[in-house]
């Protein structure tokens, strides 16, 4: 399995841990993560801070994000895409689509090569958290 996909799974794995949403995310920059974040929104009572929002802000001003690849768990919404257009990021590699498709296409109409891993257990963990906490996720992606 791609590290720096399993990285963003323990970063999934702490804000399951605590009592939020299983998604994670890490920044890398010439082979080394210089960001990683999970989705606060629960924890931070915050409805902006998404995993690649935590990651970014945790990876603070790097200036160019050219070089970069956002790794996330989970197909980035439309915030999250919006945020990897504004910063230049050129590629973004993510665990999984099914359970939300996401804002691929955006991303793609942007110039931004988006790699879908079809991973499992990103699958798996996104799914059992939607049976269990139908509302919560709802709320999430702004369907409640």
């Amino acid at each position: 399995m791609d590290k720096y996909i399993q990285e963003a799974i323990t970063e999934a794995k702490i804000g399951l841990e605590q009592d939020g949403i299983p998604i994670g995310s890490v920044l890398v920059k010439g082979g080394r993560i210089i960001g990683r974040g999970h989705n606060k929104r629960v924890q931070e009572n915050d409805p902006v801070i998404h995993a690649e929002i935590d990651c970014l802000r945790n990876a603070g001003r790097i200036g160019s994000y050219k070089d970069t690849v956002l790794y996330s768990t989970l197909m980035p919404c439309y915030l999250c895409a919006g945020a990897v257009v504004q910063f230049g990021i050129r590629k973004v590699v993510t665990g999984e689509s099914q359970t939300f498709s996401g804002a691929r296409e955006f991303m793609e109409s942007h110039g931004v090569t988006v790699v879908d891993l079809r991973n499992e257990e990103c699958i798996n963990l996104m799914r059992e958290f939607i049976e269990k906490n139908p509302m919560l996720w709802y709320e999430d992606i702004g369907e409640l």
